[in-house]
């Protein structure tokens, strides 16, 4: 199969990213889609139900960026989603619905640092972004195809078997209640149950970052239904949204982490208010402005402003507003401890710039070319288990004038 290659460049000081043709449809997957490129290389041809092979992109990424591949799903089925680094780079992928919402995500499953994640998909169009864990400069492909189709990974074959698409056991399981987190070491216990009397939409998570906890899904006929690896830094999420029937569901622990830390498993009711908020709180997607969630509106960006804020792993927003083109540059700088995330939207929720460790440093710098208009910027410390204050610098810039 012929490799298309994309390039998504981070812009640094003066400089503005080279980024390429834009979706049809920016809002696409919680605005993500905004560079997006369709794997297959048109959206007729990027419906991985319905092509006679998988669809494949070579990606270049630089500076903290994301490649973002778009495909096509027109028949519900189980599907196989990858990205593999050239040299050894260490793949991260996140596979999102047209609605942003997150359905997959995984690091380490493809073996090697590659990304491996297999999971049953519904009509419609959906998102893979792919980036590199450390944030170094990464070559990578990225592959979306039916389940039976030539897999671009060799896969994690030390997992235990629920992590690998293996049987999940019940009749050692611990039951779980909605809404009542237990806890267990996973040499202790890995196996859970999940009875639902009427259909439900669940949310599962699994979490201690020592563990580096996979969460694997299985119906009550024993069907692998989803899996999940860092979703929140090294702890496991997964939303099923669609409801379940009623019946007794599988769920099984692997991980990568210390065999003996405590993992807690929660099962609960699917809050879609709640999968948006983490998202705007991870800076995944920006949040309206209609005060539903906390933005401090800086008013008219004219020269130079600073701001000094609390930081901890929830994004604490952003907005000003532009009224003539120019260069905008944010910095977040760490007053003492702390690693800060910059990311910065658009108003129609377009990611338009990303950075983390700038020139050497933890700290963080956005170098953004505008337009007229409201931009939206979240900062948020890398380590979830960090807070500490972030003196943040907005300064605009306008174009010489002959």
């Amino acid at each position: 199969m012929t490799k298309r290659i994309s390039t998504a460049l981070t812009a640094g000081l003066f400089a503005l990213a080279a980024l390429p043709a834009a979706a049809q449809d920016a809002g696409l997957c919680g605005g993500t889609a905004a560079n997006a490129q369709w794997l297959g290389g048109d959206e007729a041809s990027s419906d991985i139900s319905t092509t006679s092979s998988y669809v494949e992109q070579m990606a270049l990424v630089l500076l903290r960026n994301e490649y973002v591949g778009l495909f096509t799903v027109s028949e519900a089925g189980e599907y196989r989603i990858e990205a593999e680094g050239r040299g050894g780079g260490d793949t991260v992928i996140d596979i999102r619905d047209a609605a942003g919402t997150i359905v997959a995500s995984d690091d380490d499953s493809g073996g090697a640092g590659a990304s491996r994640a297999e999971t049953v998909l519904q009509p419609g169009t959906y998102c893979v972004a792919m980036r590199s864990f450390d944030g170094t400069p990464l070559t990578g492909f990225v592959r979306a195809g039916r389940i039976d189709l030539e897999p671009l990974t060799d896969g994690f074959g030390a997992l235990p078997p629920a992590s690998d698409g293996g049987e999940c056991d019940l009749s050692s399981a611990t039951p779980l209640t909605l809404g009542q987190p237990v806890t267990n070491a996973w040499n202790q216990q890995n196996t859970y149950s999940l009875q639902l009397d009427a259909p439900t939409s669940v949310t599962l998570t699994a979490e201690n970052e020592d563990a580096d906890p996979i969460l694997t899904i299985f119906d009550p006929a024993g069907d692998w239904i989803a899996e999940n690896d860092d979703f929140d830094g090294l702890n496991s999420r997964v939303d099923l949204a669609d409801p379940l029937a009623a019946g007794t569901y599988c769920v099984s622990l692997g991980l990568y982490g210390d065999e003996s830390a405590p993992i807690t498993v929660t099962a609960k009711e699917y809050d879609a208010a709640e999968v948006q908020r983490n998202l705007y709180n991870r800076g995944d997607a920006s949040p309206p402005l209609d005060g539903s969630h906390p933005v401090f509106s800086l008013g008219e960006l004219e020269t130079r402003l600073r701001e000094d804020v609390n930081v901890s792993g929830d994004a604490v927003w952003y907005s000003f507003d532009i009224y003539e083109g120019g260069l905008v540059l944010v910095e977040a700088i760490a007053q003492g401890q702390g690693d800060p995330v910059l990311v910065m939207y658009d108003d129609l929720g377009r990611q338009v710039g990303y950075n983390d460790d700038s020139q050497g440093s933890l700290d963080s710098l956005l170098t953004v070319r505008v337009q007229p208009g409201t931009y939206l910027v979240a900062v948020r410390q890398l380590d979830d288990s960090t807070t500490g204050f972030i003196r943040m610098v907005f300064e605009r810039y306008v174009p010489a004038r002959p």
